[in-house]
């Protein structure tokens, strides 16, 4: 099969779609790891353009390392791979270019889903702006862990494991009643005898609370405006990305440049 018996689109497909490394595809191709490189650094990635209609934006960033993520904007209603980057950091002036660069695109975007990340939220106008409500469960685990010590913790967490599977009226009440039970406690100060001043005792506790009540007004956009479908939770991203880097093991080793072809393709082929 080696020569021109194999044609790059073929090979190409074959190297997105299945998870054959250059070894894999130079024995089943019957010709040398060169040989397969070369082919595939040839095949020019279409990236067609997706036409301006009216979407709900998924918007989060995956890293592969510490200085190379992708960026990825996508329709919850379509499930089309709208528009991405490549960048070194994640950044809120970032986002807006992306939501700025659909607008003059020609999208209207009826809605965003997007992590919580300190002014994110705030940034896109009358846009309705939904935060992850998975974004805040692992905020709440980061802090309180998963098996927390006090009865105030693990109260507060098992209230925000409901998070995704309440109405907005019942988390607020619930997390209302939660604060007054343990407001008190909340509250405690512990003197540090070196300094003579004084500090919260469950600090950890106390930044989830602040978490929770900042965060509430973007907690039930969803709910607020059932009327545009926008999903209360990213997963469809996050799920995109798991499935892209589990891809990405086959090909260890890509200079940047291949892995960014790979992706390009990928990011096109399984969202287009």
């Amino acid at each position: 099969m080696g020569g021109d018996r194999f044609n790059n689109e073929k090979l190409w497909n074959d190297y997105l779609r299945g998870k054959q490394t250059y070894v894999q595809l130079a024995l089943t191709y019957n010709c040398s790891v060169k040989t397969i490189q070369r082919r595939i650094d040839d095949v020019k990635v279409s990236l067609k353009p997706v036409n301006g209609c009216e979407v709900v934006v998924l918007m989060d960033t995956t890293y592969f390392g510490r200085t190379f993520a992708v960026m990825l904007f996508k329709d919850a209603l379509t499930g089309k791979n709208l528009y991405w980057q490549y960048i070194k950091y994640e950044t809120n002036q970032l986002y807006a270019h992306g939501i700025t660069h659909l607008q003059n695109t020609g999208f209207t975007i009826k809605g965003i889903v997007c992590d919580g990340r300190k002014g994110l939220l705030k940034l896109f106008g009358d846009i309705p702006v939904q935060m992850c409500q998975f974004h805040q469960i692992a905020i709440v685990t980061r802090y309180l862990t998963r098996k927390p010590k006090t009865e105030a913790a693990k109260e507060l967490r098992a209230l925000t494991l409901k998070l995704t599977q309440t109405d907005k009226e019942s988390f607020e009440g619930a997390l209302r009643a939660w604060y007054l039970k343990w407001a008190n406690y909340l509250n405690e100060r512990t003197k540090d005898k070196a300094t003579n001043k004084s500090r919260y005792t469950h600090k950890r506790l106390r930044s989830v609370w602040r978490s929770l009540n900042t965060n509430l007004s973007w907690l039930f956009v969803w709910y607020d405006n059932i009327e545009l479908s926008i999903p209360n939770t990213t997963n469809m991203i996050d799920g995109h990305f798991a499935d892209l880097k589990n891809k990405l093991r086959n090909h260890n080793g890509l200079s940047i440049k291949r892995k960014t072809k790979f992706m390009d393709g990928f990011l096109r082929y399984n969202g287009q």
